[in-house]
């Protein structure tokens, strides 16, 4: 063994003999162990630190639908099927800030992206 696999095994039995791992989360009991079969081997660590971190499929839908919209907001040419388009971004956007504010992120996306198509209008 190296030096500092020996020193960092003395200090975890030395927090275990103090107690400080007594009042961990989920103490004495059973871990709950996801399914992750269905994720690629070489792929589930980069699944399980994107989840721990807070960012969710769902999440990532949203972004590609928004920009999907974005992208047929810019050559619409119909103003009744633009407000339809805008409309519907304006109910991702909703959704995509209530999963920002769970996670305890804060953002002004609905701002800017309004923002941003009131000056697209005035520039057409």
């Amino acid at each position: 063994m190296d030096m500092f696999h020996i020193v960092s095994e003395d200090r975890i039995k030395k927090a275990y003999r103090d107690g400080d791992f007594d009042n961990l989360k989920g103490f004495g009991k059973p871990l709950e162990l996801e399914d992750l079969s269905s994720i690629p081997e070489e792929l589930r660590m980069v699944y399980k630190i994107l989840k721990n971190s807070g960012y969710t499929e769902e999440e990532h839908q949203l972004r590609k639908e928004m920009m999907t919209i974005e992208d047929l907001i810019r050559n619409c040419d119909d103003s009744v099927e633009r407000e339809t388009l805008a409309r519907k971004m304006n109910e991702k956007l909703l959704r995509f800030n209530q999963l920002m504010s769970k996670r305890g992120t804060k953002t002004n996306s609905a701002l800017f992206k309004n923002y941003e198509l009131k000056i697209q209008n005035k520039l057409k």
